[in-house]
């Protein structure tokens, strides 16, 4: 009966600790690095120019309406990601979510979504 109850413990432990290694790891892959970058900005040589988050918040681009109903300019902002960062700069990336999901494979990336 002991034996029992000591195998019946120890592969719980094996479960419950397999679970927790496959929620640490797709919560990893599931969330890549990410920058608002300025569509309109791309340059060949270093990309696209990283703007601030609130100009991807929204789902429209464009901008917002300033005094007198008129239209303020402000940057094309999309989501990049997976992108090699540097100088306020952002390339080899890609606007789409899956595919930087894909190509992400095991881990976390080191940086944040911040602008």
């Amino acid at each position: 009966m002991a034996e029992t109850r000591r195998r019946l413990r120890s592969s719980t432990v094996v479960l419950g600790g397999m679970g927790m290694l496959a929620a640490a790891l797709s919560a990893c892959g599931s969330d890549p690095d990410r920058r608002c970058v300025d569509r309109d900005s791309y340059d060949y040589l270093n990309g696209y120019k990283v703007v601030s988050d609130q100009n991807c918040k929204s789902g429209s681009s464009g901008g917002s309406y300033g005094k007198g109903g008129k239209k303020k300019k402000s940057a094309d902002g999309d989501w990049y990601y997976d992108a090699d960062v540097s100088g306020g700069w952002a390339d080899d990336g890609t606007f789409s979510r899956d595919e930087a999901v894909d190509r992400g494979g095991f881990g976390c990336s080191g940086g944040s979504g911040g602008g």
